[in-house]
């Protein structure tokens, strides 16, 4: 738990140089300054060379520590960072996470899964596209800039397997340029986005092999942003154990 604080993290970092597999989980929000900064993940990078796999709640963070991370530990399968405001930037400096992100994608390449989080620019998506060729699983959430920045992941990741996306700001246009890579992946998830069931119609009726499955409480109005989309692959069609609030197309 994250109530170890940075002071645990150094004990952790100075005796488990061999440590493979490292978790950080949220406790509960007591006295301020509790929980773990940028300066954990920073004593993780220095004493844990051999790490593959990280998943860290924080509250703060910067693009040093991560670059640091991407350094130390270029052996690193799997990295999951969670800052737990939506959108918070280095808050160092002030800039958008990018070049933190980038890091990790340009040095990492084993890669299979990333989670992104703070704040994000179509830069940070670019980096994405540009690096992550080994990446299997993609999530995201309260991040973004716009469509452009999903098109540069739809574009360049070409192992992607599954894509999460929640509360951002990717639309039609974002999904649609997509059309060329979802029947090679396992799913697609997109929530509290900018996409319409327009669009949604538009993709099944042009991937008619693809499952194409809206969540939406409040009708099928074609102009209507949808709540939840999830697309999938399956040789067995539509399947008919729907509740009535999920739609196939």
């Amino acid at each position: 738990m994250d109530t170890v604080e940075d002071k645990g993290l150094q004990a952790v970092a100075s005796s488990c140089k061999d440590l493979r597999d490292f978790r950080v989980y949220p406790g509960s929000r007591g006295e301020p300054g509790q929980g773990v900064t940028e300066e954990g993940l920073m004593y993780i990078a220095q004493g844990c060379p051999e790490l593959r796999s990280i998943l860290y709640f924080c509250g703060q963070m910067t693009n040093v520590a991560v670059e640091m991370m991407a350094k130390s530990c270029h052996k690193l399968v799997c990295f999951r960072l969670c800052i737990m405001e939506p959108s918070r930037p280095d808050h160092t400096t002030n800039a958008p996470m990018d070049e933190g992100f980038g890091a990790i994608v340009r040095n990492c390449k084993a890669l299979r899964r990333l989670s992104l989080s703070g704040l994000l620019t179509d830069k940070a998506f670019e980096y994405i596209g540009m690096y992550g060729k080994n990446l299997e699983r993609l999530s995201v959430a309260f991040a973004g800039e716009s469509d452009v920045g999903l098109q540069h992941v739809l574009r360049g990741c070409i192992n992607l397997k599954k894509l999460e996306i929640r509360d951002s700001p990717f639309g039609d246009m974002g999904l649609l340029s997509g059309l060329h890579r979802y029947e090679s992946m396992r799913s697609l998830w997109m929530s509290n986005c900018r996409v319409t069931v327009a669009g949604c119609h538009w993709l099944a009726r042009q991937k008619p092999r693809l499952n194409v499955e809206i969540i939406q409480t409040n009708g099928p109005d074609n102009t209507m942003l949808v709540e939840s989309l999830y697309v999938y692959r399956s040789v067995a069609g539509n399947r008919n154990d729907r509740p009535p609030f999920v739609l196939a197309f």
